[in-house]
């Protein structure tokens, strides 16, 4: 029994190494990426757009890795654990909102080359526009960088027991603040091309391996309900999974459930600020075309072998410490199938590589979502009201402090958080019902005015908000749904009967818009 316990001591110490090495060789990777950038940053549009010369194959992989982080990795992979395929439906509303920015996206890049969304609201609207839109952008990116954290420190947990998930995310939270306050968009671009190649070489090696070692696809269906490998499985809506009750299994709840996934996740797609800034910083109208093009084949194939992955792993292991905290189950799946270095060495390497992946990913994901805010701070507030004429070298420090104390914010938003799933769903639909519409309006209807504006941001923003408080008291059927439906009927209506009824924009206005 002791040289057994011998081994199985060395077999693990083993496995540390080995992952220590390879999330050593990432971060040095990533450091230097960023070091290498940090000498062409001199201007504000250097920091925050790259200096507008992002190439369409850089712009495919930070876009890639911009959107697909923690929602997809642990949100996303907890579905496909409990529910199987029904699980795309999550990441089928980002498709359905990428085929409709393949059309966005030159005209984002021609028509208004700007830093941020609330400089496009301002110009389209007004500054009360703007400064709302300020505050949903905050609100929202610091809550979804917040469960980066979480993610980030869940994986750190499992491949080094002796730290705690909470130990992770500070020092996740340390190395993101400081990667991403160093060379801002250049450094974030530049590193999520490392990052994408890593994730989409490795998962796509990775996947056909499981599957063998789940005993081939008839194992992995023997394995698993049928449910798991149908259209819509036996998902349910969002609040079930931390409110309850559980809503009757019947086909409307499952078709109600789907939506409900699918829509707050298209439309966070199709107003993402992140994105857009992305346009902003491509080098053409052309290389965000292509771009767009490249991210959706990329996407799709990712967001798909994530499932399959999270599915499989669920067949490998349906009981255990995963069955309690599913959202582990990536990383989970590639610690234990792969093993260390007493198994196969090629198999020990590939585990590694895949934890490093799921790693490298989430880090990336919380880099542009932190990122992000903080150009807010700077642009639309520092520099449009407090110091209009500040120089670049102090544009730049600001830069940096905002990027520092946003991700102190977030991460205290993360030790206070127990359920991603519920901090994904209450940060997506603040963004979609408040600032999506508004945010297409502005492209492609004439007639939205700055007051209509403002009631569908002001709207959205307070039905999200408030939406768990009001639902004990109304009706059962009406509680029972998600709150993204009211707050973007709501925010809507607000934003077409107020535009309706107020005076149009002038010609002179909307031209910059126009093709």
């Amino acid at each position: 029994m002791q040289a057994t316990d011998e081994h199985g001591s060395d077999r693990i110490g083993a496995q540390m190494i080995l992952y220590a090495i390879v999330l050593g060789l990432i971060v040095v990777t990533l450091l230097g990426v960023s070091l290498a950038r940090l000498g062409s940053v001199k201007t504000k549009a250097d920091y925050l757009v790259a200096g507008r010369s992002l190439p369409a194959f850089v712009l495919v992989f930070t876009l890639l890795s911009s959107w697909i982080g923690s929602g997809s990795l642990l949100g996303g992979a907890e579905n496909a654990y409990k529910h199987g395929f029904a699980a795309l439906w999550q990441a089928g509303g980002g498709w359905a909102g990428l085929m409709l920015i393949y059309f966005i996206a030159p005209r984002a890049r021609k028509f208004f080359a700007k830093f941020t969304i609330p400089d496009l609201l301002e110009a389209r609207y007004n500054q009360t526009a703007r400064v709302l839109g300020v505050i949903a952008v905050l609100f929202t990116y610091t809550a979804i960088t917040s469960y980066q954290f979480i993610g980030g420190g869940d994986i750190l947990h499992l491949i080094f027991p002796v730290l705690t998930a909470r130990d992770g995310q500070v020092i996740l939270a340390g190395f993101v603040i400081v990667f991403t306050a160093i060379a801002g968009m250049a450094s974030v671009a530049y590193m999520d091309v490392v990052i994408g190649l890593l994730a989409t070489i490795t998962m796509i090696v990775a996947l056909p391996v499981l599957i063998r070692l789940a005993g081939g696809w008839s194992g992995v269906h023997a394995a698993l309900p049928a449910s798991h490998f149908t259209w819509f499985g036996e998902i349910r809506p969002f609040t079930s999974y931390y409110v309850g009750p559980v809503l009757a299994d019947g086909s409307r709840e499952k078709v109600q459930s789907a939506f409900e996934i699918f829509l707050p996740t298209c439309l966070l797609m199709l107003g993402n600020q992140s994105m857009y800034q992305k346009f902003f910083s491509a080098k053409s109208e052309k290389a965000a075309t292509h771009a767009t093009v490249g991210w959706i084949i990329g996407t799709v194939i990712l967001e798909s072998i994530i499932v399959a992955i999270a599915v499989v792993g669920s067949a490998l292991y349906r009981t255990g410490e995963v069955h309690a905290r599913p959202r582990e189950i990536l990383a989970y799946t590639a610690i234990h199938s792969f093993g260390g270095w007493s198994g196969s060495k090629p198999l020990a390497i590939l585990g590694a590589l895949l934890v490093g992946a799921i790693f490298a990913k989430v880090v990336s994901t919380a880099n542009n979502y932190l990122f992000s805010p903080a150009t807010n701070l700077v642009n639309d507030i520092f520099v449009r009201y407090l110091k209009p004429d500040a120089p670049n070298r102090q544009v730049l420090l600001v830069s940096r402090l905002m990027v520092v104390g946003l991700g102190a914010w977030a991460l205290y938003q993360s030790l206070g958080t127990t359920s991603v799933l519920q901090k994904s769903l209450y940060a997506y639909t603040i963004y979609s019902a408040a600032l999506t519409p508004v945010i297409l309006a502005a492209f492609f209807w004439r007639r939205a005015t700055a007051k209509g504006a403002v009631a569908s941001i002001a709207a959205g923003t307070l039905i999200t908000v408030s939406w768990d408080w009001v639902t004990p008291h109304l009706p059962t059927v009406v509680a029972a749904i998600d709150a993204i439906l009211p707050a973007l009927i709501v925010s809507l209506l607000c934003l077409v009967i107020v535009s309706l009824t107020t005076t149009p924009p002038s010609e002179s206005h909307l031209r910059p818009f126009e093709e």
